[in-house]
């Protein structure tokens, strides 16, 4: 059962500030991994998304490599590849190879989700029906990873017998099914895609059936927190990434006013907004505590990552000190990369 104590997490969107060269915000993945790893967060995870300006973590593998370089602990991964853009070996040899580098600190989440538009989707040669195969992609990538290649003659080299535990990420019910029935662990993307978070985490726990990685179910929900010690700081960093958010729905990375973004939030299609946003912690870190204690206890999950939302680079280190400090996290995350799994 979940508490006010369960291990917090980071899912590094690795956001390009308009106007701002992509490099200022790598730079700005290893400030954040390193304060997290200071501060006592389990993990930091970065998302494949493709084709989107404002977005710096399309080449996953290799960010996650350059970070592991410049951390020494935290827990590292992807949330998530998506499986369908790639060959499973592919990925088993770079997720083995980071594995071979950073030895018991490599996290794949695997989603079957495009990550972009259909023009990009043809961009990266993924036809319409890759997603289909997604489960015997995973049990392939497994089989790789494990050492027990399910392709004759073929073997990953880096990756096999490097046991990177894969979890299974999903908005829909679909990823919940078969996260139970592989036996793996589940993550649930509540961050932006809210609506199926319960049903999910109950089909989830209902039939997940044990597994080598996973003796029991395992659950981690994303939840976006901007923490101010100024509520009103807080709140206008929140309109910021509301109006961003308005771009990104009306077109890819659309360059709106301020003034035509708010009257978007104002119409009926700014619900769409609210509804993505719908799990946020906004406000003083004693705010933003009670709001994910609460989070916990309805959602069922075992582990919260945190999406910290803020426009700037310092903002969101400020956010993650704040929220440290108010969760009372220890000097130091050293958990396994599956909690009840021994060993």
């Amino acid at each position: 059962m979940s508490s006010p104590r369960a291990p917090l997490s980071i899912l590094d969107l690795a956001l390009v500030n308009r106007g701002r060269p992509v490099s200022e915000a790598l730079h700005a993945t290893v400030d954040l991994a390193r304060r997290a790893e200071e501060r006592g967060f389990l993990r930091v995870w970065y998302a494949e998304h493709h084709n989107i300006s404002s977005i710096a973590s399309s080449a996953t593998a290799v960010l996650i490599a350059h970070v592991g370089a410049h951390t020494s602990e935290i827990r590292l991964g992807s949330g998530g590849v998506m499986l369908p853009n790639h060959a499973p070996l592919t990925i088993a040899e770079q997720f083995g190879t980071l594995a071979e580098l950073h030895p018991g600190r490599i996290d794949l989440g695997v989603g079957r989700a495009p990550g972009t538009d259909q023009v990009t989707m043809q961009a990266l040669r993924r036809g319409l029906g890759s997603a289909e195969h997604f489960p015997e992609d995973v049990l392939e990538l497994q089989g790789y990873l494990r050492g027990e290649s399910r392709v004759p003659g073929v073997t990953a080299t880096p990756g096999a017998g490097t046991d990177v535990p894969i979890y299974i990420l999903g908005s829909s019910l679909y990823g919940a099914q078969l996260a139970a029935v592989l036996g793996l662990p589940y993550g649930f993307a509540s961050h932006f895609a809210p609506q199926a978070l319960h049903e999910a985490v109950e089909i989830y726990r209902r039939e997940f059936r044990p597994s080598e990685q996973l003796a029991e179910p395992y659950v981690i929900a994303g939840v976006n927190v901007i923490a101010s010690e100024d509520p009103a700081d807080a709140d206008a960093q929140f309109l910021r990434v509301r109006r961003s958010r308005v771009g990104l729905i009306l077109g890819r990375d659309r360059d709106l006013s301020d003034e035509q973004a708010d009257a978007v939030l104002a119409s009926p299609q700014g619900r769409h907004v609210d509804q993505m946003t719908r799990y946020t912690a906004v406000g003083t870190p004693d705010v933003v505590r009670a709001y994910l204690e609460d989070f916990l206890g309805h959602s069922g999950a075992d582990e919260l990552m945190v999406v910290l939302s803020s426009p700037k680079p310092d903002q969101r280190l400020r956010s993650l000190d704040l929220l440290a400090d108010t969760w009372e996290l220890p000097a130091r995350a050293a958990a396994p990369a599956t909690p009840t799994v021994g060993g």
